[in-house]
């Protein structure tokens, strides 16, 4: 099959990767964390997590490109640190040494030609939900000529079913372009089928939006929702398992307006939950209907914020964001 070493390679990356982020969320993280605006311990694994997926990478398919967040610059000057993230990486990788390991965060900030073959990830997606002890996803994609071809998200605490608590959390999904969508346990197992919901009343749909007001309009997906007829109450996640919650039909519509005409979204936020939502029978765009251009950088530098959709509702969402914002 196409891209098989790819999809496994990918998969266990992010499959160790979690783990590694699961570790430090459930050790190094303490109640008053966030009241000390204390970031170390998602520092901590978010290196980690990308030096994992780098090195993974480069062992099975060393002429692929890489990018990636983070860069090795903190490490250098915080030694105390380093012994934390190179002990951590060491738990998932046995014979990897110190300087490989920043040598493989680094490989994620070297020139690429983003018009022909690289993978692009998210070590961390969603770090206030990280540190909340909440939602976050280590984001994996493959992008070739400009499409994303494979995507993986790890999502630890993503509730297996959002209707049924007793369901357990914690799944990885994965998509492969033309092969579907899919979600497994963690360890990779129990694979089943994701799919879309088939809803064709905008003013039945649920939004899913990010907790933090400051990464998206929130009192304009208000008036979006009040257009539309929406009287539910948006699901607000952190991170990417936004996409997870559109492709498993927990959800209509990721809506990500931006605060204003500057920003535009980085690549790694998107690229992953983009195919995993287009293979599960949705659609992802911009604000404008504009497909998502991933081979301009690292930065969505064409497009203006995003909508994912089960695609029955996405031209009416589209239709109503032109008139409303």
């Amino acid at each position: 099959m196409a891209y098989e070493q790819e999809k496994q390679t990918a998969l266990e990356a992010v499959k160790k990767a979690a783990k590694l982020c699961a570790s430090v969320q459930h050790n190094l993280i303490a109640a008053d964390t966030l009241e000390k605006k204390d970031r170390s311990p998602v520092t901590i694994a978010d290196y980690g997590s990308q030096a994992v997926i780098s090195t993974m990478l480069a062992r099975e398919l060393p002429k692929d490109a890489l990018v990636g967040e983070e860069d090795s610059l903190e490490l250098e000057k915080n030694t105390d640190m380093r012994e934390k993230v190179y002990t951590l990486v060491k738990e998932q990788l046995e014979s990897i040494d110190e300087a490989t390991m920043i040598k493989m965060i680094d490989r994620g900030n070297q020139e690429t030609d983003y018009q022909s073959r690289y993978w692009t990830c998210d070590p961390i997606d969603g770090t206030k939900g990280f540190l909340r002890k909440e939602q976050y996803a280590v984001a994996l994609a493959l992008i070739e000529d400009g499409e994303v071809k494979l995507g993986v998200l790890g999502c630890p605490n993503l509730p297996l079913d959002f209707h049924n608590p007793t369901a357990g959390n914690g799944c990885i999904l994965y998509a492969i372009r033309g092969k579907g969508a899919f979600m497994c346990d963690l360890e990779g197992e129990d694979i089943v089928k994701i799919t879309v919901d088939k809803l064709q009343d905008p003013s039945r749909a649920r939004f899913a939006e990010s907790v933090e007001s400051a990464h998206s309009a929130h009192s304009v997906h208000a008036q979006i929702s009040e257009a539309l007829g929406i009287t539910t109450e948006p699901l607000r996640i952190d991170s990417q398992g936004k996409y997870a919650a559109v492709a498993r039909g927990d959800v209509s519509i990721y809506l990500r307006y931006p605060k204003d005409d500057v920003y535009r979204e980085k690549i790694w936020d998107h690229a992953a939950g983009l195919i995993i939502v287009e293979e599960a029978g949705g659609t992802v765009t911009d604000i404008y209907g504009k497909a998502l251009n991933f081979s301009l950088g690292r930065k969505l530098l064409e497009n203006r914020g995003v909508v994912a959709t089960n695609g029955t509702v996405h031209d009416k969402i589209i239709e109503v964001i032109g008139k409303v914002a």
